[in-house]
């Protein structure tokens, strides 16, 4: 999964059907297993577009999207916040999330 700078991502979500953008910190515990878990799920929707990116660096994001903790999940579809994601329970937990935009 590709680092995205804020300029990237609204490229991104502006011009495809459906894309998401994780959000992580690198000092989280938590962040560090979501990311593994975001490489599997990359592999099986492939449609989507993902991208990822440190929130120390992307921090108007923070703001613009309201995001409360790390890891953070944006999905978006057709240009729209469809659905902000904190708990990455599992692999097929995220597979299902965004195997539905995918569609």
């Amino acid at each position: 999964m590709n680092e995205w700078t804020h300029k990237e991502w609204l490229k991104e979500k502006n011009t495809h059907q459906s894309a998401a953008y994780y959000l992580y910190t690198p000092m989280c515990g938590t962040c560090q297993v979501a990311s593994k878990m975001m490489d599997v799920v990359k592999e099986l929707v492939p449609n989507v577009r993902l991208g990822k990116a440190n929130l120390n660096y992307v921090q108007e994001i923070a703001s613009l999207y309201q995001v409360e903790s790390v890891p953070c999940l944006l999905i978006t579809e057709n240009g729209r916040l469809k659905e902000k994601i904190y708990a990455f329970h599992s692999v097929p937990f995220l597979y299902e999330k965004l195997k539905t935009v995918d569609e």
